[in-house]
């Protein structure tokens, strides 16, 4: 069921999705060769505790007397890794490496979910080189999102949303992950509706004032094709070749789409032909 949200709940859901957005800030600055992911972590559970807020993805999927569900309060996914990475001790940042931190949060019971990817430099996270194959998929990546982004308004429909990603894969000859879909989000990390990256335009459901989704798209250097590793979580790359990943929780209002996850150096209510640019 599509559930649409008044205006005191997108507020709640915006204070979230701030607090989500923070957390994005608070750990980009310790992204550095060096830093093990499982240190990055730390960082963003201690950030949302601190603040009152509930890492949802921390013990996501787990059951009572079952699985323990995902270990950690980040997704930290490295070069080949698409999304799900498991933070470690043992996974230490390189100078070049992409990282993909994906967050989630809980404050007053409503989630908000986000995903970056960051390129290491030598003293920290450096804007993305479009000479360079890895530059370049990271800046598309995130343009694709937020040609999506622009989409995302009332008496649109769904697969405007996925065309406009996937119009940018296409033509940057790209891998558009099809295997993982944005989704619904609310009191639950994921509500109806599935949010696929591709599509036809003027397909799928109407979008109307109240829906919030999240919007992921996933590039890749070579084939969209997946594969999990033997841990159950991590999803890489079929061919090894990079991955990016960029996400943002997005509110469709009668004004437009109303970014709840935007971070300080993005517009929370971009105009309709807003253009990502580095």
């Amino acid at each position: 069921m599509i559930e649409r949200k008044n205006a005191d709940q997108l507020a709640a859901m915006s204070a979230s999705g701030k607090l989500t957005a923070a957390m994005h800030e608070h750990v980009r600055e310790a992204i550095k060769p060096g830093v093990s992911t499982k240190h990055i972590d730390t960082l963003a559970e201690t950030f949302y505790v601190k603040h009152g807020a509930v890492p949802i993805f921390k013990g996501y999927g787990g059951s009572l007397g079952g699985q323990p569900g995902f270990p950690g309060t980040l997704c930290t996914s490295i070069n080949n890794e698409i999304v799900h990475g498991i933070p470690s001790d043992h996974r230490i940042l390189e100078e070049g490496d992409l990282i993909k931190i994906d967050a989630g949060c809980a404050l007053n019971g409503w989630v908000s979910d986000s995903a970056a990817t960051w390129i290491v430099g030598r003293d920290g996270v450096v804007a993305p080189d479009r000479s360079t194959d890895a530059g370049r998929l990271v800046a598309i990546c995130r343009q694709s999102l937020w040609a999506g982004i622009a989409q995302a308004r009332e008496g649109n429909r769904l697969g405007d949303i996925g065309h406009a990603i996937d119009s940018i894969a296409q033509a940057e000859q790209m891998g558009n992950v099809r295997d993982y879909v944005g989704h619904g989000v609310g009191r639950a990390l994921h509500e109806d509706p599935q949010v696929p990256h591709y599509g036809r335009p003027g397909r799928g459901i109407k979008l109307m004032a109240g829906l919030v989704i999240a919007i992921e798209p996933m590039f890749n250097l070579g084939t969209h094709d997946t594969e999990t590793l033997d841990d159950d979580w991590t999803v890489v790359t079929a061919d090894g070749k990079w991955s990016a990943h960029w996400e943002h929780t997005v509110a469709i209002t009668p004004d437009g789409p109303w970014v709840l996850t935007a971070r300080s150096d993005e517009p929370e209510h971009p105009e309709p032909d807003f253009v990502w640019q580095y």
